[in-house]
């Protein structure tokens, strides 16, 4: 990693403010750069950092004001120091070629061009790799599973039998495609497994967090759809229909049966309970407890959820509480000496 900032601007359409001849080394947070780093800004909140940091050159939007550091001006900073490590680490997120020894390989496997298999990954009868797809050691794939091209399936993923998985997905260590959805029948006090025999299909461009839980439909199937992005330790049960660009933040919990349109953002330990329905563009705060369909272009919050102007009035009544019971005891004290002077 040894590029000018000039060279670097062309890679995101920028503008370089001072010293465009500057060499960068790194990529770093605002906090943690040091010489030789460009790092950015998009957060009013760290502006004070610009004049502690140690990196090289920063980018900003237009108009901000960096002082000695050479700047990258650009529309979108976030975004523009993404496509930039990219650019840098571009084939550097697997290192993995060819096949291991130690693979396992059953019949009538597919692969494609460029597939890469790690030590001790099994791969069952009938499987399908794409091309250019990478399945790191230790990871399970079951018989007649389909993984598209450029796939990225890391250490210890498992991966059930007749999944469908689209091309660039990115799936992380410790994660469980197409479980048993959680389905039983209680049966003169005894609980009787009902079967689970559909699959999960999942689209182009998801990425899967680590330690994540997938059901697999109890008929038909649990969809996740493309573009869709799953923080870790989240659970998604049994023929759940997530749409297209969802996010899924940390430790969300989507019962059975439930349905995300496009656009819809669960942020951390959001709980949805099963067969509702969750409108486009709508947003569940943290900690959120959902017990019924949220309209399309919402955004709720809290338990039971509630459309968040009014779940913020609600809140700050209570956060009040301490205060209204003690004018409650005053008044009631009020009203007993009263009573006591009449009689």
């Amino acid at each position: 990693m040894n590029k000018k900032l000039s060279d670097i601007a062309k890679i995101v359409d920028g503008k370089v403010s001072g010293n465009a001849s500057v060499v960068i080394t790194g990529l770093s947070g605002i906090k943690e750069a040091k010489s030789g780093d460009l790092t950015f800004l998009a957060n009013v909140k760290y502006f004070p950092l610009l004049e502690k940091t140690a990196a090289s050159a920063v980018i900003v939007a237009s108009g901000v004001e960096t002082g000695k550091i050479p700047a990258l001006i650009v529309d979108n900073p976030s975004l523009a120091f993404s496509k930039i490590a990219e650019d840098f680490f571009q084939g550097q997120a697997s290192t993995l070629k060819g096949i291991h020894s130690s693979a396992i390989i059953g019949q009538n496997v597919s692969l494609g061009k460029n597939v890469a298999i790690g030590a001790y990954a099994i791969i069952e009868d009938g499987v399908t790799l794409g091309d250019n797809t990478c399945i790191y050691g230790l990871s399970f794939i079951g018989h007649h599973t389909k993984i598209g091209a450029d796939c990225l399936i890391y250490p210890n993923v498992t991966i059930r039998e007749k999944i469908n998985i689209g091309q660039r997905v990115i799936i992380h260590s410790g994660t469980v495609i197409g479980c048993d959805g959680f389905g039983f029948a209680n049966v003169k006090g005894v609980n009787v497994k009902i079967p689970q025999i559909g699959t999960v299909d999942i689209g182009d461009d998801v990425e899967i967090g680590a330690n994540v839980s997938i059901d697999r439909a109890r008929f038909d199937k649990t969809v996740i759809g493309e573009g869709t992005k799953i923080d870790n330790l989240v659970q998604i049960a049994h023929n759940v229909r997530i749409g297209k660009n969802c996010i899924i933040v940390s430790q969300a919990g989507i019962s059975g049966s439930t349905i995300l349109e496009d656009n819809v953002t669960l942020a951390g330990q959001a709980g949805l309970v099963g067969h509702i329905t969750i409108g486009k563009n709508s947003i569940v705060a943290a900690k959120s407890g959902v017990p019924n369909s949220i309209p399309p272009d919402s955004v709720y919050w809290g338990f039971p959820a509630k459309p968040i102007d009014e779940a913020k009035k609600v809140n700050a009544a209570v956060q009040r509480l301490p205060h209204y019971v003690k004018i409650i005891l005053d008044l009631k004290k009020r009203v007993d000496e009263l009573e006591n002077q009449n009689k």
